[in-house]
């Protein structure tokens, strides 16, 4: 959510206030589209990453509060989980060598992070979801000490009247139940910002929906959740499941789950807010004592706090955000479809790529979304977070008559949608080093089929063979992971296997 509340007692008449007070937001929202008062164009992005703490033996250690206290930044904050942390990196404009840049910002930042986390027995890790983590780890007791989640868990539990199930089949299959939201917090993202214009918003969200399969598929680092392989990118199910404020009856009726990747394309942001206010009811209802249409009468601009909440308690894998930056209104695009890492040159070479394929499919003359139909973009998320760099996925073909083919998520990429994101990188005004070194990371990746979750399972296997029991495989995997990612070099050149202990 990001928003700092306070917990408080709810009663009925506040979601009544709430609801009235949502669509008076939405009504000002489409004002200050109309009335063109949003911010001008500045190509700037924006990068979010959480974080896992481990110790020397790869087991989750929960100790945000004191790595924090220690850090002392306003960069890093909590996450839901004790052993989670978030860093967040200032808005830059996309441009010159902006990837170079962030990298190392990046490792400035995480190598402090790292050694204030050592002061306490723990480390940094980037990966979708830790390995090594137990049912026992995601209690509501291990939730971070802050009212925000506790209150969030606890709207969401009531909301639901039920334990959570968490049902996923994969590779092998995982079930088991929790009396709280905690393990959400096992799910480690990166989030891609773009500021965009309202005229712009819905081009840059449609292509977004349209790549989120492509970026799983390359991208994917998560095939373990309570010591099962599941799929190669198991963060989508388990969060879908573990926010899932719907019984079993209102599943059966086709009520939309709050974790979403949405049923269509989309003509403006608009349309997104309007579609959370009809679909979801709301969880926080906290009412802010701002008029919207009182402050834009009088030409202010309106916070639209109780928007804002709502719409974080939303999980759409592409979010619209409204935010105000030096009292302009804005709108930007979260990508939230990403694991986190491996490593920081892994994480900016998915950026470079994201950014640049999308500004070149949101810009198209026959743009993606006119010829692939949703239910195949949605169908092709599935298939990626499933089976990852092996995915085969549905994309329209080139020549005339149109219509879908099932392709190799590698040979999309390395032949069509590669050149799409240099070009659109060089829109950008990214430095050809730049661009060339990141997405040759993402090429790479390609051509020898292997990204995070492949070399995980291939490690975890080995390990197996070795002779290792299934925890210690988990353990040494997550432990060898850990040494690579400090060592810097990209995943696809990792050795596989743990060194042996002779």
């Amino acid at each position: 959510m990001g928003e700092k509340v306070v917990a408080a007692e709810l009663d009925l008449s506040d979601r009544h206030a709430y609801r009235q007070k949502l669509q008076r937001c939405l009504e000002g929202l489409g004002r200050l589209m109309t009335e063109r008062r949003f911010d001008r164009p500045r190509n700037l992005m924006g990068v979010e990453i959480e974080l896992n703490l481990v110790g020397p033996d790869g087991m989750p250690r929960m100790r945000n509060a004191e790595v924090l206290e220690r850090i002392a930044s306003k960069d890093f904050q909590t996450e839901l989980g004790m052993f989670n942390l978030e860093v967040n990196i200032a808005p830059h404009p996309l441009g010159g060598r902006v990837f170079d840049q962030l990298s190392e910002e990046l490792r400035t930042g995480l190598g402090y992070a790292e050694r204030k986390a050592g002061e306490v027995g723990a480390g940094i890790l980037m990966i979708g979801i830790l390995p090594t983590l137990a049912q026992r780890d995601l209690v509501s007791a291990n939730l971070s000490d802050a009212d925000r989640y506790v209150l969030l868990n606890d709207q969401i539990v009531a909301a639901r009247g039920e334990d959570f199930t968490l049902d996923i089949e994969g590779v092998e299959r995982l079930v088991c139940t929790s009396g709280s939201i905690t393990p959400e917090a096992a799910c480690t993202s990166v989030q891609l910002h773009l500021q965009v214009t309202p005229a712009r918003f819905a081009a840059v969200w449609n292509a977004a929906q349209a790549i989120a399969a492509v970026q799983i598929a390359v991208g994917a680092n998560a095939p373990f959740l309570f010591g099962r392989e599941l799929w190669r990118e198991s963060r989508p199910p388990l969060f879908e499941q573990a926010t899932d404020t719907r019984p079993a009856e209102l599943r059966a009726q086709g009520v939309r789950p709050r974790t979403w990747f949405g049923e269509r394309w989309v003509t403006s942001a608009y349309e997104l807010f309007e579609e959370n206010l009809r679909y979801f009811p709301p969880l926080l209802p906290i009412c802010d004592e701002e008029d919207p249409l009182r402050v834009l009468s009088e030409g202010g601009v309106p916070s639209l706090q109780e928007l804002v909440l709502h719409n974080g308690t939303i999980y759409r894998w592409n979010r619209p955000v409204y935010g105000i930056a030096d009292g302009v209104p804005h709108l930007r695009v979260e990508n939230r479809v990403l694991p986190a890492g491996p490593t920081i040159t892994d994480v900016i070479a998915n950026a470079a790529f994201y950014y640049g394929l999308v500004r070149s499919l949101a810009e198209d003359s026959r743009p993606v979304w006119t010829r692939l139909p949703f239910e195949a973009a949605a169908a092709n998320f599935e298939t990626a977070c499933r089976q990852g760099i092996d995915a085969e996925l549905l994309w329209p073909v080139p020549r005339r008559g149109g219509g879908v083919a099932r392709v190799p998520a590698v040979k999309l990429v390395r032949d069509e949608l590669l050149p799409l994101a240099h070009a659109g990188l060089d829109a950008w005004g990214v430095e050809p080093a730049d661009r060339d070194r990141y997405l040759g990371v993402i090429e790479e990746r390609c051509r020898r089929r292997v990204n995070g979750a492949s070399w995980q399972v291939d490690t975890y296997h080995r390990a197996l063979e070795s002779g290792m029991g299934r925890e210690a495989a988990l353990a040494a995997t997550t432990r060898r992971y850990r040494d690579l990612t400090l060592q810097g070099e990209p995943v696809h050149t990792w050795p596989v296997g743990v060194p042996s202990s002779g």
